[in-house]
C-alpha cells in the first residue's frame, strides 16, 4: 500500500511539473502579450496602405509575387516547431491571403470595384476551414480584415460615391482631383455623416463585444483579439481617411 501511494504521489508531482512547463512555455510564447498582439496585428492592417498599395500600382506582378515570401516566412516560423513563433507564423499566414487579394484586385481589377470583395475573398473558405485547426489566428486576421473592408465597401456605396470610385481610377492626373472634390463635397453632407457615425459605432460596438468575450490565455482567446484589434485597427483609419477626404480630397482613400 505505502508503495502504491508512493507511487501516486510521484505521478501527481510528474504531471504538475509538466503542467507547469506547460504553462511558463505559453506564458513566453512571442505575442503572448495583449499590447504586442495588437501591435503586430494593427501593423499588418496599415501595412498594405502605405506599402502594398503604392506597389501594386507600380509593380503588380512583383507585389503579387510577394505573397510567396510573406508564407516562406510563415513557413519558416512553422518548422521550428516552437510555440514561440507558432502564433506569428500563424498571423502572417492570415496576411499573405490579405495581400494575395488586394495584389489581385488592386492590380488588374480596380475599376470594377462590384468585384472588390469577391476578389478580397479568394482563399475565405481555407480561411473558414482554419478556424477549427491551431491556425486559427491566421483565419481571424483575414475573415476580420475582409469583413472590415466589406464594411467599408457598404458604407462608400450607402453614401452614394460608389460611383467616384471607377471615374477616379480610370481619370487622368487632371480630371481625378475634380472628381474627388466632388466627393468630399458629399461626405459634409448630413446623410452620408450619420450613415458613417452610424456604421462606426456598430463597428467599435462589435469590435468591443468581442474583446470583452476574449482571453490572452487560450489560442481561441488570440484569435478574438485579433478580430477585435483588426476591426478596431480599421475603423481608425477609416476614420482618418474620411477626415482627409474632406479636408484634403486628393489625400483620401479613392486615389
Amino acid at each position: 500500500m505505502e508503495e502504491l501511494i508512493t507511487k501516486n504521489l510521484e505521478a501527481r508531482d510528474k504531471v504538475n511539473f509538466e503542467l507547469n512547463n506547460t504553462v511558463d512555455s505559453y506564458q513566453s510564447t512571442f505575442l503572448s502579450r495583449p499590447i504586442s498582439l495588437r501591435l503586430w496585428s494593427s501593423f499588418f492592417v496599415i501595412l498594405p496602405i502605405f506599402v502594398q498599395a503604392p506597389w501594386v500600382r507600380l509593380e503588380p506582378i512583383s507585389a503579387l509575387c510577394f505573397t510567396f515570401i510573406i508564407l516562406l516566412g510563415a513557413f519558416i516560423l512553422y518548422k521550428k516547431q516552437s510555440n514561440k513563433w507558432f502564433i506569428v507564423s500563424s498571423l502572417l499566414l492570415g496576411v499573405s491571403g490579405s495581400w494575395l487579394g488586394g495584389c489581385l484586385f488592386w492590380g488588374w481589377l480596380s475599376p470594377f470595384p462590384i468585384l472588390h470583395i469577391p476578389v478580397e475573398a479568394v482563399v475565405l473558405p481555407l480561411a473558414l476551414i482554419g478556424l477549427g485547426t491551431n491556425w486559427k489566428i491566421g483565419s481571424s486576421f483575414y475573415i476580420s480584415s475582409l469583413f472590415g473592408t466589406a464594411v467599408t465597401d457598404i458604407t462608400i456605396f450607402l453614401i452614394g460615391i460608389m460611383d467616384q470610385w471607377r471615374q477616379v481610377i480610370t481619370a487622368d492626373s487632371e480630371t481625378a482631383p475634380l472628381i474627388l472634390q466632388k466627393t468630399s463635397e458629399s461626405l459634409i453632407q448630413i446623410k452620408s455623416l450619420s450613415i458613417i457615425v452610424f456604421v462606426a459605432l456598430i463597428l467599435w460596438f462589435i469590435s468591443k463585444e468581442i474583446f470583452d468575450s476574449a482571453t490572452i490565455n487560450t489560442t481561441n482567446g488570440k484569435a478574438l483579439l485579433v478580430s477585435s484589434y483588426v476591426i478596431q485597427t480599421t475603423l481608425i483609419v477609416d476614420g482618418i481617411f474620411i477626415v482627409l477626404a474632406i479636408l484634403q480630397p486628393t489625400l483620401s482613400g479613392l486615389v
